[in-house]
């Protein structure tokens, strides 16, 4: 398995600079294309009132939109130094629905975390969350302040579902070139979750495998889960989102919700 094409969403948030920077190493580490994607969305006025200085204030929002649009393209093409190969998407359209459909054409999506104290991306931001219960793709979490990622050492975190094991599949091409990966099951149930046919698994795919069962966590377990990945040294997490949606609003998990506002480690997670 391989990877062949990265998309990174971009923006013009303070973030975005290192995403950019961090997706690109990735490309060129994989030897793929680096696509990057940013939608503008037309936030003009209602039609109410004087028609001709509502066709003026939405032309002025036009105006700012590809001049936005034009500012992320100019800091895509900054930052994806090191990748290989490039591609720039754009568009005035919802960042989150035109991502989504963009996304038929990555292996893995990379998108920047959206915790509490992580700042506004802006109009041209997309919702993790949102991203994640509908792009069908593996998605690459980034907190602020990561411009590069060995992916050398890397954290599983496990769970007997359909999420986890879609989650483990989606990760192989970096499991198989990573030098350690750890295996970790969190909670009081961790012998029965299945990890010694997870190993034989990953073991089958030449990856160097390690399990761990942290069966009496003293804190919840996204925080388990995230000193554990610390103090193995880990700088990739890979675990399913468990979570749904319901007339657009993000429903998730406790684990999947703490670990999507703040993990200080890359995530890619699918769902």
């Amino acid at each position: 398995m391989r990877i062949s094409n990265i998309m990174v969403s971009v923006d013009l948030g303070s973030a975005a600079a290192d995403r950019v920077q961090m997706a690109a190493g990735l490309a060129e580490r994989f030897e793929a294309r680096l696509t990057g994607v940013a939608a503008r969305p037309i936030l003009g006025p209602m039609p109410v009132g004087d028609m001709l200085e509502v066709e003026r204030a939405w032309a002025a929002e036009e105006r700012l939109a590809d001049e936005q649009l034009a500012e992320a393209k100019a800091l895509f093409e900054r930052e994806a130094g090191q990748a290989p190969r490039t591609e720039w998407r754009s568009a005035r359209a919802d960042p989150l629905a035109y991502l989504g459909k963009q996304a038929r054409a990555a292996d893995v999506v990379v998108v920047g975390r959206q915790g509490p104290a992580d700042g506004d991306p802006g109009p041209m931001g997309v919702s993790t969350g949102g991203l994640l219960m509908e792009v069908g793709r593996p998605v690459l979490v980034v907190p602020p302040g990561i411009e590069h990622i060995a992916a050398k050492r890397i954290v599983v975190a496990w769970k007997d579902t359909r999420e986890a094991r879609r989650a483990l599949h989606d990760a192989l091409p970096f499991l198989t070139r990573a030098d350690e990966v750890h295996v970790a099951v969190v909670g009081p149930d961790a012998n029965r979750e299945g990890t010694e046919d997870v190993a034989a698994y990953l073991s089958g795919h030449c990856v160097t495998v390690t399990t761990h069962l942290l069966r009496s966590p003293a804190i919840g377990p996204a925080e388990e889960l995230l000193r554990f990945a610390q103090r193995e040294d880990a700088d990739i997490i890979v675990m399913g989102a468990y979570g749904h949606s319901r007339l657009r609003e993000w429903m998730f998990g406790g684990a999947t919700r703490d670990v999507l506002q703040m993990t200080p480690v890359c995530c890619l997670m699918s769902h």
